[in-house]
């Protein structure tokens, strides 16, 4: 590997240290909060609420179970694709890197969580009326960001550079 990759790479490594730190950040300050009042239900505007709930799932809740050999089941399939997206930052050499490293910072941020809690603190509540989205947090918001922008890139770029030839 060249020196130019190690730089690379080691660029990468910073941009996935800061995501991880912000949302730990986040996460440390609300569950702070939990401990010196019990509880969390901090009210932000009409839309937007911190409310601390624990996710056992995937992000935004989904999937969460009880069962310890499905809780483990998820979190070995995150720690897998956490590698196969390492790999496919290591062969990718364009702006697709930098999708990879939204996902993968909040992926890790969110496995941290797993494997020292047992579980994900979520405490973003979007809300409109009494219409509540899921309860996420930064890595969530990290990772969809990370998948919408592949998914854009996939659909209208890939599609404008077939066209083209």
């Amino acid at each position: 590997m060249s020196k130019k990759n190690y730089k690379k790479f080691f660029l990468y490594f910073i941009y996935i240290l800061f995501l991880f730190l912000i949302d730990r950040i986040s996460k440390l300050y609300i569950l702070n909060i939990a401990e010196t009042l019990n509880e969390v239900e901090i009210y932000i505007s009409s839309f937007l609420n911190f409310y601390l709930v624990w996710n056992t799932g995937i992000g935004f809740g989904l999937f969460s179970s009880d069962h310890n050999m499905i809780y483990n089941s998820i979190t070995i399939l995150i720690f897998i694709i956490n590698i196969i997206i390492i790999v496919m930052l290591i062969q990718n050499q364009n702006y697709k890197s930098y999708f990879l490293i939204l996902i993968l910072g909040g992926s890790t941020g969110n496995l941290f969580d797993r494997l020292y809690y047992s579980a994900v603190p979520d405490f973003i509540d979007f809300h409109i009326n009494n219409f509540h989205w899921f309860i996420f947090n930064l890595a969530d918001i990290y990772i969809s960001i990370g998948i919408i922008c592949l998914i854009i890139d996939e659909v209208f770029v890939k599609k404008r550079e077939h066209d083209e030839n």
